[in-house]
Parts: structure tokens; C-alpha cells; sequence
């Protein structure tokens, strides 16, 4: 499949069969924690950056196998929302597959532009991120487009609330020194108060981002922030199910990871070459042998390489 990857098992959508409908690393946004790399083509234009007749054409042959899936989830290796064929996507899985429940993993950026908000009015649950809202932080974090301003952001999800009537769930991801302070916090809270989503999400590093100075959260920092945030509705974004209870987890990818690394360290773009993997169908199974301990990573001249850990440690 080549717009399509998984199922793959997610921690907040379940079982998600993903559409990646831009290239690698296209955004508008450049986030220092992000686990599919560096932003190579930082914008805010909307195009077909890949045929979305030939996406649709994709999903028709493998939506007619009638799969078991909880969503069917755009995200991938970019930001889904630049892809200016989004919503005939949507549609066309709605028109057709009505079954599956529709979900868009976003940064949240272009919900001010009327014509994004339109092309995803049909998805059941959109999940956005805002991650900061003094724009040093905002800067300083998700290292913007020259075009983006927080403020616009802001007015963008507060409008799309007014607008949408799916679920909106949004995610906050915190990074220790930047948004985890009661400044900011209080600033994110008052945003989001006007914001008005279903849920608020909070989220730390799962696996190594772009800058591997970024460290994830303390479970503890996590609940006090949480606490901080009543009495909006918050969660911390909890792991999926252990994949051995997961239908669509597939242990020969897991083993195909392992007997790769056992000859070589290997980075990410390495394993996605040589095993014919999205990047974050990848990421799925990284982070859980990371959690399960029978990988580490090591940084090396070429960036981030994963390892087996030794019995020993």
C-alpha cells in the first residue's frame, strides 16, 4: 500500500488504519519533539501534494475487505490538513464506508482558513494540538511557518468548535522547560477554556523526537499538571493495549525490526528502507520493544540508532 499503513494499534484511537496523503516531511510546523523527523518543506500551501484519486482508489480496495478497525485516521508523515483534496477523501469514505468512523491527527495550524474547516466537517473526531500560547514559547516549540501566529491559531480552533459537530479531542503535548511552567499553563488553560473541546489530552515523549535534547515528563509533573487543568475535562494520553492483545499487531514486523538490529544498530529511516514501512506504522512497534526493553537507542554521527539492549542492563 503506498497511502495507506497498519492497522496499527494507537493510544487514543485504538485500532487505526492510517492515511498519509502528504510527503515526508512536509508541515507547517517544525516541532522539536516530533518522531518523524525534521521538517523538510516548512509551508502553509495548500495542494494535492499526492493524487488523491489514486488514495481513494486505495482505500475502496481495502475498505471492501471489510477490516475490523476503530478508525480510519489521517495523519502520516506531515501535516494531512495541506492536502487540499482532505475533504474528498472524507466524503468519499463516508458516502461509501459509513462503518468506519473518520479521525484527522493535526497540528491544529489552518482550522482559520474556512475552506480547511469545510473539508473536515464530515470526520467524526478531530484531534488537534496547542501546545503553547505566548508566541516565544510557541516559537521556541513548534518552530512555525513565518506565516502562522498564535493568536490566528487560537481564533482557528475556536471557530471549528463552533463549527464542527464531531468530536474534538485535543492534545497538549508538554516538554520539560518550555510549556510545563505555571505561566504558560495558565495560558493554555484560558485558551482552551474558549476553545471549548470535548477533551483535553496531555501528552510527553513516547520515543526520541527531532531535537534529542527534548526529555519526556514525570508521571508525577503529568498528574499535577492535569490536577492544574480541572475542571476542564483532561486525561494523560494512556499506552495502547499490549499488542499481544491486539488482533492487528503484527509480530513479524516486530521480529523483522529485531533480526535487522541484531546485525547492526539501525535508525529509523534505515528500518523504514530495508522493511518497507510508513514511518509511523514504524513508530508504533519502536515504541513498544523501547517500553518492553529489548531495544535502546544510541545517538550516533548519523542521528538516533536503535540497538538491542543487552540482557545485562
Amino acid at each position: 500500500m503506498e497511502y495507506l499503513f497498519g492497522p496499527v494499534p494507537s493510544r487514543r484511537l485504538g485500532v487505526s488504519l492510517g492515511v498519509d496523503i502528504v510527503p515526508h516531511k512536509v508541515c507547517s510546523l517544525n516541532c522539536v519533539y516530533c518522531e518523524v523527523d525534521r521538517t523538510t518543506n516548512l509551508t502553509i500551501k495548500r495542494e494535492e501534494y499526492v493524487p488523491i484519486d489514486a488514495v481513494i482508489k486505495e482505500l475502496e480496495g481495502y475498505l471492501s475487505q471489510k477490516p475490523e478497525l476503530d478508525f480510519v485516521t489521517f495523519s502520516g508523515q506531515g501535516e494531512p490538513t495541506l492536502n487540499s483534496g482532505l475533504g474528498k477523501v472524507i466524503d468519499f469514505i463516508k458516502d461509501n464506508f459509513s462503518l468506519y468512523k473518520v479521525a484527522v491527527i493535526t497540528n491544529g495550524t489552518l482550522f482559520w482558513d474556512k475552506d480547511v474547516r469545510d473539508g473536515v466537517n464530515k470526520a467524526d473526531v478531530l484531534l488537534p494540538s496547542l501546545d503553547a500560547v505566548s508566541p516565544i514559547t510557541f516559537l521556541k516549540l513548534n518552530r512555525p511557518s513565518n506565516e502562522l501566529h498564535i493568536d490566528r491559531i487560537i481564533e482557528g480552533l475556536i471557530k471549528l468548535r463552533q463549527e464542527f459537530r464531531g468530536k474534538i479531542y485535543l492534545e497538549v503535548f508538554l516538554v520539560p522547560g518550555l510549556n510545563d511552567t505555571e505561566s504558560e499553563l495558565v495560558l493554555l488553560k484560558n485558551a482552551i477554556k474558549k476553545i471549548k473541546p470535548d477533551l483535553v489530552q496531555l501528552n510527553t515523549l513516547d520515543r526520541p523526537g527531532t531535537e534529542l535534547w527534548v526529555t519526556p515528563l514525570s508521571q508525577k509533573k503529568l498528574r499535577d499538571i492535569l490536577v492544574f487543568l480541572k475542571p476542564l475535562h483532561v486525561e494523560i494520553i494512556s499506552k495502547p493495549q499490549t499488542r499481544k492483545q491486539i488482533q492487528s499487531f503484527n509480530e513479524n514486523i516486530s521480529d523483522g525490526i529485531l533480526e535487522t538490529i541484531k546485525r547492526r544498530p539501525a535508525t529509523d529511516k534505515d528500518l523504514c528502507k530495508i522493511l518497507n514501512l510508513n514511518l509511523n506504522e514504524l513508530n508504533k512497534y519502536l515504541s513498544d520493544l523501547l517500553e518492553s526493553g529489548e531495544i535502546e537507542t544510541e545517538e550516533m554521527n548519523r542521528g538516533v540508532f536503535f540497538k538491542i539492549k543487552p540482557r545485562n542492563k
